[in-house]
Order: structure tokens, then sequence, then C-alpha cells
């Protein structure tokens, strides 16, 4: 009896922590699987209708650095700079925004929102591409002002803001990088939102029944060894 409440408790305890950890590897990176039903343009990558893979890419910097993927997610097809983008709300569900374009073009994503977070990704354009879209939108652009040879440079990629009569100035000057609450009040953001997913919310509880459990069994066993048998 004793032996199988032990296992019972190490068995709860074990899936517990494993779920625990599986969020906090999605959030983490903030994977995600998004369908486009017709061609749009990513960061200046022109991506063809289909079904791509994003991710946050692991880096040791404060840069928010965004790697796009085939459908399964064994492909790298590009990876581009992005900035924090703000909302009041989140959703339980991706959100991906997308800039004015003159018709008939490529749509210019703009924005990519992960499921239950209120910071997303803000993607920055090639210098020559975020003044068309700043002139087409009629709003400040987030830009590369230079050209970035590879993943790497992106660390250091110096970053501006073009507005549409093609001014460039400082992006932290004309982009809101700090979330404002429904008062409008500032408060600080960092780059992971710290609400989880719902579907998470009950794994803490079960990762303490199941250790309760089994140091529960575990006392009432010795107590029991200890115990002497009654004399008859």
């Amino acid at each position: 009896m004793f032996k199988r409440l032990v296992l019972i408790g190490l068995a709860v305890s074990a899936l517990a922590f494993a779920s625990v950890a599986g969020v906090r590897a999605d959030t983490w990176n903030k994977k995600t699987v998004i369908t486009f039903s017709q061609p749009v343009e990513v960061a200046g990558h022109v991506l063809p209708a289909g079904t791509y893979t994003f991710q946050l890419m692991d880096s040791m910097t404060d840069r928010h650095i965004v790697q796009i993927f085939d459908a399964k997610g064994t492909q790298l097809i590009a990876t581009v700079l992005t900035v924090p983008n703000y909302r009041l709300t989140s959703t339980d569900a991706t959100v991906i925004k997308f800039r004015e374009v003159p018709a008939g073009t490529v749509q210019a994503v703009r924005a990519w929102f992960y499921p239950g977070n209120t910071i997303g990704e803000e993607f920055i354009y090639p210098k020559a591409r975020a003044l068309m879209l700043a002139k087409a939108s009629n709003a400040v652009v987030p830009a590369i002002a230079a050209d970035v040879p590879d993943a790497e440079a992106l660390k250091t990629a110096p970053i501006v803001a073009v507005t549409p009569d093609e001014t460039e100035v400082p992006v932290a000057a004309a982009i809101q990088m700090t979330p404002v609450t429904s008062a409008g009040t500032v408060t600080m953001g960092t780059r992971h939102s710290t609400r989880l997913p719902k579907t998470a919310s009950q794994v803490p509880m079960f990762a303490l029944f199941g250790l309760g459990a089994c140091i529960a069994a575990l006392g009432i066993l010795r107590l029991t060894r200890r115990v002497p048998a009654p004399v008859l």
C-alpha cells in the first residue's frame, strides 16, 4: 500500500514537472506555427503562401531576434530583428498585424503577438524598404541603418526610425519602447511576458500534490517500522 502511494506520488510529480518544463520552453522562444494564405513580406523577406514556424532566437544580448523556419521547423529561412510592440490586452490566439501598403502589393507584416502576451515583436525593415512603408502608411517605421551581412551582425546592427518625410530619428524617441497601461501610466517592460498560458495554471499545484504524497507515504512507512510489535 505504502509503496503504491509512493509510486503514485512520484509519477504525479514527474508528470507535473515535465509539463512545467515544456511550458517554459514554449514561452521562452514563443515557437509558433503560422499559415499565410497569400505571400507576405517580413522584414524585407518575401514568404510565399504557406506554413512557417516563428520563434525567438536564443541570444545573450538584449536584442529581439526572430528566426523563421519552414513548417516542420527544420529549415531556417530568415533571421530578422525586432523591437518590442505593446498592446493593452492579450488574446488566447496568435495575432499578426500588417502595415498599410499600396493596393496590389505584397502585405508587409508589422508585428507578431504570442498568445497570452501583451509584448509582441515589431519587425525592423531594411532602411530603403522602411522609407517606402513609412510613406505608404504615414507612420514611423523602425529600420536597420546599415546592411547586415549575417545573423551575428544583427546583435550589434544600428537601429533607427524613419518618418514619412524621410527623416531619420532615434528609434527610442519615435517608437514607444515601454508598455502603457489603460490609465496612461508607463511601466517597465521585459523581453518575455510573465503571464503563462492558461493551460499551465494548475501545473504547480499538481507538482506540490505529488511531492506531498511522496513525503507523507515515506513518513508513514518510517513510523510503522519504529512501532514495536505487540507482545502476546
